[in-house]
This record gives C-alpha cells, sequence and structure tokens, in this order.
C-alpha cells in the first residue's frame, strides 16, 4: 500500500482588482490562516502573513526597495542605493526584510515565508491550499 500526501485544494481568495501593480492585499482564508498577496511586474505572490522570526504580521508591514551595494571595476564601494528590482516586506514587529520575489530574508536564507502557489483567471486570484 503506497501513501501519498493529500493534493492541495485551490480557493478563490481574492478579486485580481484588490491586488494593485506594486501593491498588497491581505486576506483571511480561515480562522488560522491569514495570506497576503502581492503583485509586483504583473506576477502575483501569496505568503502565509506570519512572520518566520517570531510570528509576526509580516505581510502588513511596510512595502520598501532593497538595498544593495554598488561596486566599481575593482570592487570598490561606491556607497548603497535601493534597488527597485528588488522589493521585500519589512515585518512591523522587529524589522525582519523578506523579497518580495522568493519570500527570503535577504541576509539570512534561513528564514523564509512559507509561499502558496498562486493563480489568477477571469478576474479572480486562487491559492493552492
Amino acid at each position: 500500500m503506497t501513501l501519498s500526501a493529500p493534493r492541495p485544494t485551490s480557493s478563490v481568495v481574492a478579486r485580481s482588482s484588490d491586488v494593485a501593480e506594486g501593491g498588497r492585499y491581505v486576506v483571511a482564508v480561515r480562522d488560522d490562516l491569514h495570506i497576503g498577496l502581492f503583485r509586483f511586474r504583473g506576477r502575483l505572490y501569496a505568503y502565509e502573513n506570519t512572520c518566520p522570526h517570531q510570528g509576526g504580521p509580516v505581510c502588513q508591514g511596510r512595502l520598501v526597495d532593497g538595498v544593495r551595494e554598488r561596486l566599481d571595476a575593482h570592487r570598490h564601494s561606491l556607497g548603497l542605493a535601493f534597488d527597485e528590482d528588488d522589493p521585500h516586506i519589512v515585518c512591523p514587529w522587529h524589522g525582519f526584510e523578506y523579497r518580495i520575489t522568493t519570500g527570503e530574508h535577504p541576509g539570512a536564507p534561513r528564514f523564509r515565508l512559507r509561499s502558496f502557489a498562486v493563480t489568477e483567471e477571469n478576474g479572480e486570484i486562487s491559492v493552492a491550499l
């Protein structure tokens, strides 16, 4: 006898118009599960609204561009700059940041947001639970 893991079920959680480009929408899917939806450059991302650091409502935090160090040809620092290609979400409890495009903390990859597969069709957004 072979046991297999249960297949995720897809649930409609929002309308397309709920998530503007560059914005987010946080929705209660169940009493124990809130999900943040983000749209960046037309693509949707879905994460559990729980920070892996200490459980804060991470998806309700500030959206900021990531920071990267600019280097010259000799790898000398030219200073720091905001990177609009790397948007971050900042947990309002302790300031932990995560890349919206991967859910990963930029400096400590062992901290990663729980992600969900997300689809958009006919004006509705669904996540696989």
